[in-house]
């Protein structure tokens, strides 16, 4: 059995898209662990032992960017790919330049990418 590529962390409410991202992940040699919430992410001890995330920006209660920042406060500091349905200039400028962005569709590919170049040393990679 190959090794794991990586430890990512998915934070995404609709639990269709959320189990398709898990499978994507799996599949393509990450190891996966998944939340419907961001609160759900918090009260675990999950967080620590990731490698990257994978965030929803518009989260029900505490957002993807307010968890990033929660998660960032506490030290944990791991890349992170925020994906969105809501493409506009306000959620992009909320995701930060320097963080990965994706859109809703999305193909898998962009996604494994987007997770390849984050965990590159010191690498993030453009939103899409």
């Amino acid at each position: 059995m190959p090794a794991c590529r990586a430890n990512v962390i998915i934070v995404e409410d609709d639990m269709g898209l959320n189990r398709a991202v898990a499978r994507l992940l799996n599949i393509a040699g990450f190891r996966s662990h998944s939340f419907d919430s961001a609160e759900g992410l918090l009260a675990s001890d999950s967080a620590t032992g990731a490698d990257c995330f994978v965030f929803d920006i518009h989260l029900p209660g505490i957002t993807g960017v307010e968890l990033h920042d929660k998660l960032d406060a506490a030290g944990i500091h791991r890349p992170v790919i925020f994906i969105t349905a809501h493409d506009d200039l306000h959620t992009r400028h909320a995701a930060r330049a320097g963080a990965s962005y994706l859109t809703k569709p999305f193909t898998g590919q962009a996604l494994i990418q987007a997770i390849d170049a984050a965990l590159l040393p010191g690498g993030t990679s453009p939103g899409s």
